[in-house]
């Protein structure tokens, strides 16, 4: 058995190869599989099901998912190669269906009649609790400008005014700036354009050029490279202990949270903001339209009498 899992386990990796995933997500997979197996699972829908309910119960939404789809790729590769067990082979005319009714929210049945692990949908919240607050947001601005730490002053300025994703605030040049805007290129083709209030501008362009930046990229290390998303995210939450913040609430993409949430505050245009965020749909917009659980019960706690 463990022989077989081996020489099955060592065709799926040069399938992935060939395929030309990377050694990342060649690791992962195998991984799902090598799991799967070391809970002396054997192949069919009630093992699918069994190691989909363990995964829940043992990891978090998004390794669940990458496990999941690993064993789905797996499933795939080993009937393409004329391998998969007859029991996951289910047809109404060719096999009768297990005693017991397939979950359809565990397993589901394919087009050519095999089975699949369901991925998890992750239930949305009707609240935002890991954004920072605005009080937040303007204390942790005042102690970095007073502490004299402007880089990073700048740094969450930038994300907390203009709505940027951090990989969007490491494109930003200086000649933007001066500008007032930059055009980002998505994917799809399209044209996002991000851009910087004139107070910002006002305030951020003489301390870079004071710092020697006079063109490109201003966001950079003190190697003169640009800084890493990863570094970011690392030094954030060192100003958040140091400020007593709660650091949950201080990563790149909160203060990108803020920026919406206040815009809407101020200015109700839901539409409008969906476009500054780059998003493609609006129903993505709208959770900014949510209040956090203290905002909810505080509101509550304010209009409930009776």
């Amino acid at each position: 058995m463990q022989e077989l899992l081996e020489n099955s386990l060592d065709g799926f990796r040069v399938h992935l190869e060939k395929q030309g995933r990377s050694a990342k997500t060649i690791t992962s997979y195998t991984c799902s599989v090598s799991l799967f197996f070391s809970l002396d699972y054997e192949l069919s829908v009630e093992n699918l099901k069994s190691y989909r309910e363990y995964l829940l119960k043992n990891y978090q939404f998004n390794t669940v998912n990458a496990r999941i789809y690993g064993m789905n790729r797996y499933l795939s590769y080993l009937q393409e190669i004329g391998q998969l067990p007859f029991s996951l082979m289910l047809s109404n005319t060719e096999y009768s269906a297990p005693q017991e009714p397939v979950d359809l929210n565990s397993v589901k049945k394919t087009r050519d009649g095999s089975y699949r692990m369901q991925s998890v949908k992750e239930q949305k919240k009707s609240y935002l609790d890991t954004v920072i607050s605005q009080r937040d947001y303007e204390r942790m601005k005042k102690r970095l400008k007073n502490d004299g730490n402007m880089y990073w002053y700048f740094v969450i300025r930038f994300l907390g005014a203009t709505g940027a994703r951090v990989s969007e605030l490491l494109q930003i040049k200086i000649e933007d700036l001066r500008l007032g805007y930059l055009d980002l290129y998505t994917k799809g083709g399209k044209i996002r354009r991000l851009y910087f209030p004139r107070s910002l501008c006002a305030e951020a362009i003489p301390w870079f050029m004071e710092k020697g930046i006079k063109s490109g990229f201003i966001f950079l290390n003190r190697h003169g490279n640009l800084i890493t998303s990863r570094g970011i995210e690392l030094r954030l939450k060192h100003f958040a202990k140091l400020y007593k913040i709660n650091p949950k609430t201080v990563y790149p993409h909160s203060f990108r949270h803020r920026f919406a949430k206040n815009f809407l505050k101020r200015f109700n245009d839901i539409s409008l903001l969906a476009d500054l965020m780059g998003h493609d749909s609006i129903e993505t917009t709208r959770i900014y339209l949510t209040r956090s659980s203290q905002e909810q019960k505080a509101l509550l706690d304010r209009i409930i009498t009776w």
